[in-house]
């Protein structure tokens, strides 16, 4: 249900949309849509403990980097830039498997105040005028506890569940970014995912703040399906599943519209089902396709003409 009735709108009207998730599913949200530059925020998942970004929480207990980086990379005009924030480090190097960007960003949060004002300054220096922003800026790690009353800690492990986990949490409990609170009590519009079901999109609403402020807001809310079923546990869920469980986990947070591809019978929200997948990549939305789903999504989220 629809929080909100107002005058019919375009998306190009909107005066805040808030975008949340993580990986390369959020980057291409934000990759659509940075036409909107100001007015478009990213609220980044912080828990990846994979790869060279786990590896460099480790030795720093830093936040992770990596889908902070993934994003801005994909917002930047400049080829070479994001060429350069996505280097990787050859096997032979003494860096091996590091990423340049991730560790450009971790040097410039040791030389800020807080990790949002190293954020800040890549921007300006690829000049992305879109904010983005951490779940929160304290590193934290994801939780599952099993069915069998385990614990499985962190990202990589939590995908390779043979089953959806009894209950998400983050360890420890953290505040979420106060701009990223501040960002979705004023937007007009809020999207979810798309990317992996537990490890990108739900720690930013494992956060009170962030989930308060969704509540609170007037905006509505839009999830974003992935076109292809994800290797883990919520791959094997419908949609309609992932929702509930999302829904039992975190109480009522009211989805007003779904994109997505994959027929559901049991799926009662209003639907938009015509993405077509990237030319190079069949996993990823083309950039110009999911525009086209958030114009029409904004067309019935707001069907009222004025006057």
């Amino acid at each position: 249900m629809v929080k909100r009735a107002s005058a019919h709108r375009q998306l190009r009207d909107l005066k805040m949309i808030t975008a949340i998730g993580g990986g390369h599913g959020l980057g291409r949200v934000l990759n659509s849509l940075m036409f909107m530059r100001k007015r478009l925020i990213g609220v980044v998942a912080t828990t990846d403990n994979g790869g060279a970004t786990g590896r460099l929480r480790q030795q720093q207990q830093t936040i992770a980097w990596g889908d902070i980086r993934n994003c801005l990379s994909q917002l930047t005009q400049q080829p070479l830039a994001a060429e350069v924030l996505n280097f990787r480090f050859a096997d032979h190097h003494e860096l091996q498997g590091h990423n340049f960007g991730n560790l450009l960003l971790h040097t410039l949060n040791q030389v800020s105040a807080r990790p949002l004002d190293g954020i800040a300054l890549l921007s300006r220096m690829l000049n992305i005028t879109t904010r983005v922003l951490p779940m929160s800026e304290i590193p934290v790690d994801l939780v599952a506890e099993t069915h069998e009353q385990l614990e499985c800690f962190g990202e990589v492990h939590v995908d390779q569940l043979c089953r959806m986990p009894r209950r998400l949490k983050l360890e420890p409990e953290v505040h979420a970014t106060p701009e990223a609170v501040q960002h979705i009590l004023q937007s007009e519009l809020i999207l979810l995912g798309p990317g992996s079901f537990m490890t990108s999109i739900m720690p930013p609403l494992l956060i009170a703040e962030i989930r308060q402020a969704i509540a609170d807001s007037p905006a509505p809310v839009v999830f974003i399906d992935n076109l292809i079923a994800e290797q883990s546990p919520a791959g094997r869920l419908s949609l309609s599943e992932r929702l509930a469980w999302m829904e039992q986990q975190l109480g009522p947070l009211a989805i007003d519209l779904v994109i997505t591809n994959h027929a559901d019978e049991q799926l009662t929200l209003p639907t938009i089902n015509s993405i077509m997948p990237a030319h190079d990549a069949p996993h990823r939305h083309d950039p110009a396709s999911l525009l086209q789903a958030l114009e029409r999504a904004v067309t019935l989220l707001y069907p009222y003409k004025r006057g």
